[in-house]
């Protein structure tokens, strides 16, 4: 796992980009990010792997918004962010496990070649105000042991759904993996 200083020396290299970058955000072996101000959920209440589920955009408002149990919420880093020859992961923060936030599912592991911002999948276990740009989760990098083969990184995968994703939080593209 890479410590604050090899995480400044990656970036200085081109192997981290994280725009906007600042200082205070970074730790002694992970950089924090921010919640971005749109949430996505799920309009139905059973959702369906093998089609385009209907989402609903929410702005949180400047007073916040509740998360409710029960309920999840797809929401997404202020941050874009970019990993070349490094496994990025994404992981909540323990002061927000300590008001029963669960800042992924079981999306925290990146791959080689992520480009975007990325989404996160809330759930509660209590009602719980969150704001935007607040601190919401934290990126860790670890440097990958063996050769990296051309075309394997995950912006080059013909397969790939969600790299170079936009400032909105991206909903399951399950879907495709059906129609291939």
């Amino acid at each position: 796992m890479l410590t604050h200083h090899e995480i400044k020396k990656q970036r200085e290299a081109g192997n981290i980009k994280i725009e906007p970058f600042l200082e205070k955000s970074l730790g002694s072996n992970s950089y924090d990010v921010h919640l971005a101000e749109t949430l996505l959920v799920y309009n139905g209440y059973e959702l369906d792997c093998k089609k385009d589920n209907k989402t609903e955009k929410i702005t949180i408002p400047d007073e916040g918004i509740v998360l409710h149990p029960g309920r999840l919420y797809l929401g997404s880093t202020v941050e874009y962010t970019e990993a070349n020859n490094l496994v990025p992961c994404i992981e909540g923060k323990s002061s927000l496990g300590r008001l029963g936030i669960f800042v992924h599912v079981t999306a925290g592991f990146g791959d080689i070649g992520f480009r975007g911002h990325w989404t996160l999948e809330f759930t509660v276990i209590h009602p719980v105000r969150v704001y935007k740009d607040m601190p919401i989760a934290q990126l860790y990098y670890f440097k990958p042991e063996g050769a990296i083969e051309t075309g394997t990184t995950y912006d080059a995968k013909e397969s790939q759904k969600y790299s170079n994703q936009g400032y909105e939080p991206a909903a399951s593209k399950m879907y495709m993996n059906f129609s291939r």
